[in-house]
């Protein structure tokens, strides 16, 4: 029997609600896991809500920690999802670290487009941006990047129930038109809180399609 949507909404919210557990963090490419199960990136400005989308996600308080200190993390935190494993989140070092030094900057590009270019299980990666400042000149570049690794991507508005309605609206629509000039980006913008919950069911499900592609 074929699949109906809300099948399968809550097939992906049992898989997140499964077992997730850190693996590592990888400073650079020899530490990668074997690539032997899909992956699902995410990326985005430092502070532009990672961590809490992953923890909402996975329906946990710190599968990933939040940071206060914007740029923190330097490294590529993986974490497995399932019992027997099925799949990978890969949380990706923030960009746009303005006080950080060339070098931190230039390790972290590296370090990125490598990983984007050469990693053959990853499935997707979501791309975040932070509805209260759509995208931004150094969000644009990262898609660029994307764009030239041939990495499929999907747009992520975070903090949506930080602004009005009508501003999201707006905000939503630019970042939509943005997206239709990317050659990798999908032509659609998924808009969430991770405080209130809004659009985490539709995004899991999303990812549970990418996963098994």
């Amino acid at each position: 029997m074929e699949e109906t949507p809300d099948d399968q909404t809550e097939r992906a919210r049992k898989l997140f609600a499964g077992p997730v557990a850190f693996l590592k963090s990888a400073p650079a490419l020899k530490f990668l896991p074997e690539p032997d199960v899909p992956e699902i990136a995410f990326c985005g400005r430092s502070n532009v809500g990672k961590s809490s989308l992953l923890n909402a996600l996975t329906g946990r308080k710190t599968i990933a920690r939040t940071s206060v200190t914007p740029g923190r993390t330097q490294e590529l935190n993986f974490f497995d999802v399932g019992d027997p494993l099925r799949f990978r989140l890969v949380d990706m070092p923030g960009y746009g670290f303005a006080k950080a030094p060339p070098a931190v900057v230039e390790k972290w590009r590296r370090l990125v487009r490598d990983f984007l270019r050469g990693r053959v299980v990853l499935k997707r990666t979501l791309l975040l941006v932070d509805s209260r400042h759509g995208v931004k000149p150094v969000d644009a570049e990262m898609m660029k990047m994307l764009d030239e690794a041939a990495v499929g991507y999907r747009v992520v508005l975070t903090k949506a129930d930080k602004i009005k309605a009508s501003e999201l609206e707006q905000v939503h629509a630019a970042t939509l038109a943005e997206a239709r000039k990317h050659s990798a980006a999908f032509p659609e913008v998924f808009v969430t809180s991770s405080e209130k919950g809004m659009g985490i069911e539709e995004l899991r499900t999303a990812v549970i399609g990418d996963v098994e592609l």
